[in-house]
C-alpha cells in the first residue's frame, strides 16, 4: 500500500514538473520576443516616427504616420463590415437558427475560419480590385471585415446562448415580443462578452500583411479618401524588412514593436471587460 502511494505521489510530482515546465517555455517565448523587439524597436521609437512620412531611399529618419493612419482606416472599415454581419448572424442562430440550416452556416463559419488569409486577399482581389482596376483601402477593408465575419459570429452566438433561458422566460411572460426580448434583455445580459469577441476580431486581423498586399498594396504618402491604395503597419514592415537599408530596418522594428504593443492593449482591454462583466455576474 506504502508502494502504491508513493508512486501515485511520484508521478503527480514528475507530471506537475513537467506541466510547470511546459507553462514557463510558453510564457518565456512570449517575453523573449517582447524582450527581442524592445531592444531593438525601442532605439528606432520616436515623435518623429509618429508624425512624420517616411523619407526617401538614402535619407535617414522619418516615420510612418500614413501607415498608422492606414492601419486605422483599414480596421474601421473591417469593422463597419465585418461587425454588423457576425453579429447579427450570431443573434439569428442563436436565437432563431434551426438544426440542419444552423449546422450548415455553423461549419460554413468554421470552415471560412480556417481559411488562410492570403486566399481572403486573393478573393477580395477579385470582387474589388479588378472590378475597380485600383488598389485601395476599401479592397484592404472589406478582406479584413471578411477575416472578422467568422470570429465575431461563433463568439457572438456563443456568449448568447450564455444568457439563462429563465430571463427569455420572464421576459415574454411580462408580454414582450421574441424581438423585444432579444433586443432589451438578452443582448444587454451578454453586452460584455460580446464586445470582448469584437476587440478579439479587431486584434485577429491587426496584423495581417498577406491580404493587404493583394488589396490596400502601399501608399508612401497619405492616401485621402477610400479609393486610393494605403499603407499600413503590417506591409510596411514587410516592406522595410526584406529592404537592404539598415534604417529600414531599424524602422522595421520600431513598427512591429508599435504593432504588437497594440494588440497587446487590445487584448488586455478584451480581458477587462469580460473580467469586469464575470465579476458584476458574482456579485
Amino acid at each position: 500500500m506504502n508502494y502504491r502511494l508513493m508512486w501515485r505521489k511520484a508521478v503527480n510530482g514528475v507530471m506537475l514538473g513537467l506541466t510547470g515546465v511546459c507553462a514557463l517555455l510558453a510564457v518565456s517565448v512570449l517575453f523573449f520576443i517582447l524582450g527581442y523587439l524592445v531592444w531593438h524597436g525601442g532605439k528606432a521609437l520616436n515623435w518623429d516616427f509618429f508624425t512624420k512620412l517616411p523619407k526617401p531611399v538614402g535619407e535617414e529618419g522619418g516615420g510612418m504616420a500614413n501607415a498608422i493612419v492606414g492601419s486605422a482606416k483599414l480596421l474601421l472599415l473591417a469593422s463597419l463590415i465585418g461587425v454588423p454581419i457576425g453579429f447579427f448572424g450570431g443573434v439569428y442562430l442563436a436565437e432563431f437558427g434551426g438544426r440542419t440550416f444552423a449546422f450548415l452556416v455553423r461549419y460554413t463559419t468554421d470552415l471560412l475560419n480556417g481559411v488562410p488569409s492570403i486566399v481572403i486577399g486573393i478573393f477580395a482581389y477579385s470582387i474589388v480590385v479588378l472590378p475597380f482596376k485600383h488598389f485601395s483601402t476599401l479592397a484592404g477593408g472589406v478582406a479584413l471585415g471578411i477575416m472578422m465575419i467568422p470570429i465575431t459570429l461563433r463568439s457572438t452566438e456563443n456568449f448568447l446562448l450564455l444568457v439563462p433561458r429563465s430571463l427569455h422566460e420572464a421576459a415574454m411572460a411580462l408580454g414582450a415580443s421574441k424581438w423585444k426580448t432579444i433586443a432589451t434583455v438578452v443582448i444587454p445580459a451578454a453586452y460584455r462578452g460580446v464586445l470582448t469577441a469584437i476587440l478579439l476580431a479587431l486584434a485577429r486581423v491587426a496584423g495581417e500583411s498577406a491580404p493587404l498586399l493583394f488589396t490596400a498594396f502601399s501608399n508612401r504618402f497619405w492616401s485621402r479618401g477610400w479609393d486610393q491604395p494605403t499603407a499600413s503597419l503590417p506591409v510596411m514592415i514587410f516592406t522595410y524588412a526584406i529592404a537592404p537599408y539598415e534604417d529600414w530596418h531599424r524602422q522595421a522594428w520600431a513598427a512591429g514593436l508599435v504593432l504588437l504593443g497594440l494588440v497587446l492593449l487590445t487584448n488586455l482591454a478584451a480581458r477587462l471587460v469580460m473580467s469586469r462583466g464575470m465579476s458584476a455576474r458574482r456579485s
